[in-house]
């Protein structure tokens, strides 16, 4: 959102009237009733009738009420779900080859199959509720390398708004074929999954072409850091306690991408405050290891450069994972011969049927935790939690990709990518962050923030000196919910 001040990131809130009158009768037009942080945590606030109408709406369908369904707490079924507790996995040490306990938060049960239409969503909707975004008259932009883009385009479809989706020409078949059908505009950026300069140029030459556009840059804006901090951290603490016990939570990894999700950890740190993040990256590209670039097959984490809303002060590690360990492991617990290996090898036939639920991202975020596992030597009582960001419906196509190019995947192959790739997982390529790391890390966002995309040196100075920086925009939450309550009485549908 627009900086208003050197100690703070606030999200702006400031209200134009004209243009929200016209939100609310977009939003009665369009039937919209838009739900509070509130209730995407706890869904049992969510209204009756709100319930009644998702009964009858499958989990993709361009349906408003499916804004309702942007909770981690969704019924696992593809139509007419209710709610339920926090959809998860815990990957066991037989597939894992750690005694640590790795409980994975699963992404597949949102709208879009992935959870970044939350972090959409909290992008969009304070500035729809305050009038800053005018959805008659306005295009929304949606830079992003894969899934956000995707959210963003959703949401703005049921709000009855045009959007423009940005995403590496090199992103899945999947990606492509959805957005076709719901994106006004689809733009194809250079490059692949590491190529995000290439879509931050294309966001200026968008904004120099005259269009009456507003651009919601997930790597910026504070809405995608608060829906996380707020709604995935709460959901974090919901499976620890259910399943903590008498163990001991020990911290989570995460793959940086835009740094969103990340921002679960800082929740996580203030009810814990000895417990680790780590930020995990692809190993052909260590921006946060080495300063480094290039470009891998990991889609869904982005990289070379830090992101806006990167809180530096609270990752403890940075993992960089191999992105040749994500593609065969794909394989691995997807073909048929992988999934029989595995189940020969001792892994319950029950999770390896649910090992298509871990996307790309998401087994990196898997072997992340697997390395933070070996380094603190964790036992059977430590508890590391991760996210599967999304699943492998959005990956199908990669898989005959490598099918075509590397021949039937044999027993043999499953043996050697399940020795090497999980049970040879190692510290290698990996940090345990100093105060001076945290510091070299956060500095790297000059290069990008300030020299290219117009932040300054005072901001970036305050991200790190000012203490009350990212606890100002954590305590927004009930301040949107207030404004979305408000606009839902204007808009005057029955909730």
């Amino acid at each position: 959102m627009m900086w208003l001040g050197r100690k703070s990131a606030v999200i702006d809130l400031t209200k134009i009237e004209a243009r929200l009158a016209r939100g609310v009768e977009q939003a009665r037009k369009q039937n919209i009733i838009i739900p509070t942080l509130a209730q995407q945590k706890d869904p049992s606030k969510v209204p009756g009738k709100a319930k009644e109408d998702l009964a009858k709406i499958g989990l993709w369908d361009v349906e408003p009420r499916n804004l309702f369904r942007i909770t981690w707490k969704n019924e696992p079924k593809p139509k007419g779900g209710g709610y339920g507790g926090v959809n998860y996995i815990e990957l066991p040490s037989s597939l894992t080859g750690v005694n640590a306990r790795i409980i994975a938060l699963v992404g597949k049960w949102f709208p879009t199959g992935a959870h970044k239409v939350g972090a959409a969503f909290a992008c969009l909707v304070p500035r729809l509720v305050t009038g800053q975004f005018d959805p008659t008259t306005q295009k929304a932009v949606w830079p992003s390398t894969g899934n956000y883009c995707r959210g963003g385009a959703y949401d703005s479809a049921l709000l009855g708004t045009q959007s423009i989706a940005i995403l590496p020409e090199g992103m899945s078949k999947e990606r492509f074929d959805w957005l076709s059908k719901v994106a006004g505009e689809v733009i194809k950026t250079p490059g692949s999954e590491s190529n995000v300069k290439e879509i931050f140029d294309k966001c200026w030459e968008l904004r120099e072409s005259g269009q009456d556009l507003m651009i919601f840059n997930q790597f910026e804006e504070f809405g995608n850091y608060l829906w996380h901090y707020d709604v995935t951290g709460h959901a974090m603490y919901d499976v620890l306690d259910r399943e903590l016990g008498k163990g001991q939570y020990h911290g989570l990894a995460l793959s940086t991408g835009s740094a969103g999700t990340i921002a679960s950890g800082d929740y996580m740190k203030q009810l814990f405050p000895a417990s680790k993040v780590a930020a995990a990256e692809a190993l052909q590209c260590p921006t946060l290891l080495e300063n480094g670039f290039g470009s891998h097959r990991i889609e869904g984490i982005g990289d070379k450069h830090v992101p806006w809303i990167h809180n530096l002060k609270s990752t403890d590690m940075v993992t960089a994972i191999d992105d040749n360990a994500v593609v065969n492991l794909a394989r691995l617990f997807n073909e048929p011969a992988g999934r029989a290996q595995l189940v020969k090898s001792g892994v319950p036939e029950s999770v390896v049927n649910q090992l298509n639920l871990i996307g790309f991202s998401g087994i990196c975020n898997m072997l992340s935790c697997i390395k933070m596992a070996k380094y603190y030597d964790l036992g059977s009582e430590d508890v590391l939690l991760t996210v599967l960001t999304d699943s492998m419906e959005l990956y199908g196509s990669r898989l005959h990709e490598m099918q075509a190019e590397m021949g039937d995947y044999s027993e043999e192959n499953a043996i050697a990518d399940q020795t090497r790739y999980l049970q040879g997982e190692t510290t290698d390529n990996m940090l345990e962050l100093s105060e001076q790391d945290r510091r070299r890390i956060h500095n790297l966002k000059y290069y990008t923030w300030v020299e290219q995309q117009g932040r300054t040196y005072e901001e970036i100075q305050a991200q790190w000196n000012d203490d009350d920086y990212w606890t100002s925009v954590q305590r927004q939450g009930p301040e949107i919910d207030a404004l979305i309550d408000e606009f839902n009485g204007r808009v005057g549908l029955n909730n």
